[in-house]
């Protein structure tokens, strides 16, 4: 197992990621709607909305996953938010960065991920909107436009402020 790298930008990064003000916040129905579909589409038991704080991944909307966070140290996202496309892990069995994982050898026995990091107008990647399956897939090109488009819909509700919100 590979502990994901950080940012050469890290300090800036999480300064645009705590200006959104969404760490610890409760659930919204307009990030559940995403996950949820997501799941359904891609016919995964796991979808997250996940941001990558500075020792954790802490999840603002969740399909499929009890924990409402875990350590940034094991995260697939902590290695996808260091690129711009969308990181696909057929098999995390495969895949030295993952082998010895807690998240696969323990639940939630992530075998294929795919997260699409959610990247900021700033340029900072902040986190991502990613799929688990405990078996091995693949996705195609459809497959990655369609969790693109989710991607920059999730993005967009971020940086949306909610009628009477004050901007950082």
């Amino acid at each position: 197992m590979q502990e994901p790298p950080r940012p050469a930008d890290e300090p800036d990064r999480l300064q645009a990621l705590r200006q959104l003000l969404i760490l610890d916040t409760p659930p919204e129905e307009r990030f559940d709607r995403l996950t949820a579909f997501a799941a359904q589409e891609f016919d995964v038991p796991t979808a997250l909305l996940s941001l990558i704080d500075d020792d954790r991944q802490w999840f603002k909307s969740r399909v499929g996953m009890g924990p409402c966070e875990t350590p940034r140290s094991i995260s697939f996202c902590g290695h996808a938010i260091l690129q711009d496309d969308i990181m696909v892990v057929p098999d995390a069995h495969q895949d030295e960065r993952f082998t010895g994982n807690p998240l696969v050898t323990g639940e939630p026995f992530i075998r294929f991920y795919a997260g699409a990091p959610l990247r900021l107008p700033d340029g900072h990647n902040v986190g991502t909107l990613c799929l688990l399956d405990s078996k091995p897939r693949t996705l195609d090109e459809i497959d990655l436009a369609i969790l693109g488009s989710l991607r920059d819909l999730a993005v967009e509700e971020l940086v949306r402020r909610e009628p009477g919100t004050a901007t950082p």
